[in-house]
């Protein structure tokens, strides 16, 4: 059996080089296009995931199916010339989260089907996540570990024989390696706007989730093989992003944490929820055993800010004229309005201040609504306005001044997409910064 080039992480962090992966948490065109274009600049692998509500056997919130985004990347990276060979898809948060409305027999068997779909296409990192309570739990009581592990290990069964029917057709297939635990919000970002302060990780917790795991595949009838591509544990390192801000990471605070990794020979943290953590604090994380940064809300954030500072060029560059101006801005909060299950129960306050959340909140709620055909078709007329009459180098100056001199250098094209994307990439490299990952592959 081939062998998951991810391992490596466990393998150099065990020889002590401070090696790690920041893992694209998102299916945002700009945003998985700027991470592969960045890649291919430093020589270095791209981790893409996709969330169980993104991407499910029904199409999840996006239409697609995990096959569905598998091609959706890939085409992006063939048409960037970018090395297939050095793009990882995992699949985040599988198990019964989307099917929790479900009593545990129909939840499971629809997390099965999920799990089917994502190592059939060929995803080789997995986020087993059976933490959550379905229907037919009991609700005024904990899901003990053992419950958790066991559902667990029953979708790592699933995961095996697919892999195993994958072999069939494709012998070059690599396995898949999994992920387990979960100690972070729901996908999408926590709910409600108080901050109870984050908790980290007790090492108790942490070990126990260790061992039940290990003692459910066992009884499985999983292989020691199969325990060995086990290399994350989703642990709360005391990081988490909030409207207008992010706790950052503490090293004393989770020392003893941090410390108890090097108990377990085979197995890195993996930490959710990194966002808008500084570059140095990216690199401590890193340093202190987290192999697996995962980052989702920063790079959609970043794109939206772009795209508002556009459309202020927009609005300078056109005033007086007959051209037809996007509107981008306005027609993204009035989509939001339309519909706000996706934003409604993360945003408390004032009328005002959830108006002020909508657009820049941290959690960026509003990247659910960028797919959306009125905010598509406002992005489109923006682009093609800004392309028509291109961009002028002052108002660059004025809005996006990073950029500005990007241009001015010769570093970057003056043109609407290169300007996002280049937006975008000034939170990879902070990543980048921290991770070393060209020492991966």
């Amino acid at each position: 059996m081939v062998l998951n080039p991810l391992k490596k992480i466990v393998d150099l962090q065990k020889e002590g080089k401070n090696v790690g992966i920041y893992s694209v948490c998102s299916a945002n065109k700009y945003v998985i296009e700027a991470a592969i274009k960045r890649g291919k600049a430093d020589g270095s692998c791209v981790l893409i995931e996709s969330t169980a509500n993104q991407c499910d056997q029904n199409g999840g919130y996006t239409g697609m199916k995990p096959a569905d985004f598998k091609k959706f990347v890939l085409e992006i990276a063939r048409k960037n010339g970018f090395d297939e060979q050095k793009i990882f898809l995992g699949g985040d948060h599988l198990g019964p989260l989307t099917f929790a409305g479900k009593d545990e027999a129909e939840a499971m068997a629809d997390a099965e089907e999920l799990i089917r779909h994502y190592v059939g296409a060929g995803f080789t990192k997995i986020h087993i996540d059976t933490s959550m309570k379905v229907r037919s739990d009991a609700k005024d009581e904990r899901l003990s570990d053992e419950v958790i592990a066991g559902r667990g290990a029953r979708l790592a069964q699933v995961a095996e024989e697919t892999y195993h029917e994958l072999l069939k057709t494709e012998p070059d297939a690599i396995p898949p390696v999994y992920i387990i635990g979960s100690e972070v919000p729901i996908p999408g970002g926590a709910v409600g706007s108080e901050d109870t302060g984050v908790q980290v990780t007790k090492v108790e917790d942490f070990k126990n989730t260790v061992q039940a795991f290990k003692e459910a595949f066992k009884k499985a009838g999983l292989g020691a093989d199969v325990w060995e591509r086990v290399i994350g544990v989703v642990v709360q390192p005391g990081v988490e992003e909030k409207d207008s801000g992010c706790t950052e990471y503490d090293r004393e605070k989770a020392k003893e944490l941090m410390a108890s990794i090097e108990e377990f020979p085979t197995l890195v943290f993996e930490g959710h929820s990194t966002d808008y953590q500084t570059k140095m604090k990216l690199r401590e994380l890193v340093e202190d055993g987290v192999g697996i940064l995962k980052v989702g809300p920063a790079l959609t954030f970043a794109m939206r800010e772009a795209m508002f500072a556009l459309e202020h060029i927009e609005k300078e560059l056109f005033y007086g004229t007959d051209t037809v101006l996007s509107h981008f801005a306005e027609t993204l909060d009035a989509e939001m309005l339309k519909d706000e299950k996706y934003w409604k129960k993360h945003y408390q306050g004032s009328d005002l201040e959830i108006r002020m959340k909508r657009k820049y909140s941290f959690s960026d709620r509003c990247r659910y609504y960028m797919p959306t055909p009125a905010v598509e078709e406002a992005a489109d007329r923006l682009l093609g306005n800004l392309e028509k009459a291109g961009v002028p180098l002052n108002l660059l100056s004025q809005f996006m001044p990073i950029q500005y001199t990007k241009v001015r250098e010769g570093l970057l094209e003056n043109t609407p997409i290169e300007l996002i994307e280049d937006r975008i990439i000034n939170t990879i490299d902070e990543y980048l910064y921290a991770t070393h990952q060209k020492e991966i592959m």
